[in-house]
């Protein structure tokens, strides 16, 4: 971006301002340190361009035209004439910016207006309907003469493992980076669904949705391949995502096996009222209760006392040690518990309280060391889950981003908070690491 600008402020003819716009003020800061240092290393460039740093200007000694940079304040940019280099397109949240600028240069003779980007996430913004155009004109050229676009990408159904699909994706491999750093990249990415959506989109330039799935392919589906070993009278952990009246409630029973291992069984709760609606949605809710997977409680809101009396009998034949659950709305599924002398304890919705569950149980499906039955329930569930990230990098299950239902994951997370920290029985093989906190 900082050489095409420079060109445009000293070659381009006839001379004009150049616009260089960012989605956000950082961005846009970050764009004019790097056109700054590129102009101060180079006497050529410094003989012909004056660096205005209290202005964040840069000018043309001879011509006085400018290099500026922009935000997405797109109110304050109309009027403007010149060139525009747009950094990152798919980025841009509003298409008014882009719009303002696009414009500006109606007014420039031999006005061009210039984007490099990789692919993004949102496929409603302006970022997806340049590449959707790009494509049509890289297909007919004459559907818009004054469009000139070109595309490095691998495709969704790529092998994503192969170096010759690496090198259609970067044809500057070898030169820019050797091919040996990628296939580390490649390797690494392997291990985390996260990791390979990145992966994905900034190395292979593959459009990646924003809820991309917290797991990768089959592994969940591996889980789930043969019956659960007996688990009665075992001693298990209960996780309990209490949604709102009106929808489903999960319960999750977690055991630690001898191999570092953990098994699982749900238990899920329905409102009667509102099984048909779902039906009508797709959702076959009506197969899963038949099939004994979904319990129905009466009336349209689900009843609290039903949940408690379900789990107070799955502890007559296993020994509950303790159940988890959100204390904003578990009030009085708690209390029904204690009334019955079984331990529950708060573990608020927060990533300071779910990431190391969440990463466990990650880790978990990944290396295979969770069993899960055959519960088509919970696998809808996995099927949909997708995470949250905050800004140092912890995680919890994200129900906003989610495409559907997750109760059955989100009390699993809650349920492997606390069987991962039980120090009356000891934690499971190598688990040393996994820590949450408790209140």
């Amino acid at each position: 971006m900082s050489q095409l600008a420079q060109y445009m402020a000293t070659c381009h003819a006839p001379a004009q301002d150049v616009f260089l716009a960012a989605n956000d003020r950082l961005q846009a800061r970050t764009m004019y340190r790097m056109v700054k240092q590129s102009v101060e290393a180079s006497p050529t460039l410094s003989r012909l361009l004056e660096v205005i740093d209290s202005r964040s200007i840069i000018r043309n000694r001879d011509t006085g035209k400018e290099i500026r940079c922009l935000s997405s304040d797109s109110w304050r940019n109309e009027g403007l004439n010149g060139s525009v280099i747009l950094d990152e397109i798919h980025s841009f949240r509003s298409p008014d910016l882009v719009d303002a600028l696009i414009y500006a240069t109606r007014g420039t003779a031999n006005g061009l207006v210039i984007s490099i980007s990789t692919a993004g996430s949102d496929r409603n913004g302006i970022g997806w309907r340049w590449w959707q155009d790009c494509e049509l004109v890289i297909n007919d050229p004459k559907a818009n003469p004054t469009f000139y676009g070109l595309i490095y990408a691998a495709k969704d159904d790529d092998d994503h493992s192969s170096p010759e699909v690496w090198r259609k994706a970067n044809p500057s491999m070898g030169f820019a980076f050797p091919e040996d750093e990628f296939a580390a990249d490649y390797q690494d990415a392997t291990t985390d669904p996260r990791k390979m959506s990145k992966f994905l989109r900034y190395s292979l330039n593959v459009w990646q949705a924003a809820d991309s799935r917290f797991f990768q392919g089959d592994d969940w589906a591996q889980c789930s391949s043969g019956p659960l070993a007996p688990l009665e009278g075992r001693p298990c952990w209960v996780g309990v995502d209490l949604a709102s009246n009106l929808d489903m409630t999960a319960a999750a029973f977690v055991f630690k096996e001898s191999d570092g291992s953990y098994a699982v069984e749900w238990k899920y709760w329905v409102p009667r009222e509102t099984v048909a609606d779902r039906v009508r949605e797709g959702i076959p809710y009506d197969a899963w209760i038949r099939d004994g997977w979904v319990i129905v409680t009466d009336g349209h809101r689900l009843d609290h006392e039903s949940v408690a009396r379900d789990i107070i009998a799955y502890g007559e034949t296993h020994e509950i040690k303790a159940v988890g659950c959100d204390p904003w709305q578990a009030g009085a599924l708690e209390t029904l518990l204690q009334r019955e002398g079984i331990t529950t304890k708060d573990i608020p919705q927060r990533t300071a309280y779910l990431n190391s569950s969440c990463k466990l149980l990650e880790a978990l499906v990944v290396e295979k060391r969770l069993r899960t039955g055959a519960n088509p329930v919970a696998a809808w569930n996995a099927n949909n889950v997708c995470v949250y990230t905050d800004p140092t990098g912890m995680i919890k299950p994200d129900k906003a981003k989610s495409n559907e239902k997750i109760d059955g994951i989100a009390a699993l997370v809650n349920a492997l908070a606390l069987a991962s920290t039980d120090e009356d029985t000891g934690e499971a093989a190598n688990l040393d690491d996994w820590k949450v906190r408790l209140i």
